[in-house]
């Protein structure tokens, strides 16, 4: 399954199951700016009860949680995370998603305007579920409507 615009990993069965069984979200992209959509997004998971740990190469503390560079490092402290979410540009994208099936992931989130077809497809290859061009601050609340 594959699309340019991301509509083919935008399935509600597929965003239902994510958010509703996902505990450990490694946020890649999240920073201290309060500014971000990153940081902002972080806040409404943590308060929808998920442990978020930030990705970022600075590896910064954010809100009391120690960053890490890599999505490798993180998972070796915490495991396996349940969703990789990525606030990145779309051409960065594959070599996450393939940090993310290393890191044993079950899920790969792309925020809105982040597509990268090809990336996606690997991660459905590895039966990962993809969410590409969404944004869980969004699907949360119409989950729970």
């Amino acid at each position: 399954m594959s699309s340019t615009d991301g509509t083919a990993f935008a399935d509600p069965a597929t965003i239902a199951r994510v958010l509703t069984g996902s505990e450990l979200w490694f946020v890649v992209g999240l920073s201290n700016n309060r500014e971000r959509a990153a940081y902002r997004v972080a806040d409404v998971l943590r308060e929808h009860g998920k442990a978020v740990v930030p990705i970022h190469p600075d590896a910064p503390i954010v809100e009391g949680v120690q960053g890490f560079a890599t999505i490798g490092e993180a998972a070796a402290l915490f495991g396996a995370p349940d969703v990789v979410d990525l606030f990145v540009r779309s051409d960065l994208v594959g070599p996450l998603v393939d940090q993310a099936i290393a890191a044993g992931a079950t899920a790969v989130w792309m925020q809105l305007g982040v597509i990268d077809a090809a990336a996606a497809a690997r991660a459905e290859a590895a039966h990962l579920d993809v969410v590409m061009d969404r944004c869980p601050a969004i699907e949360l609340p119409k989950l729970l409507a």
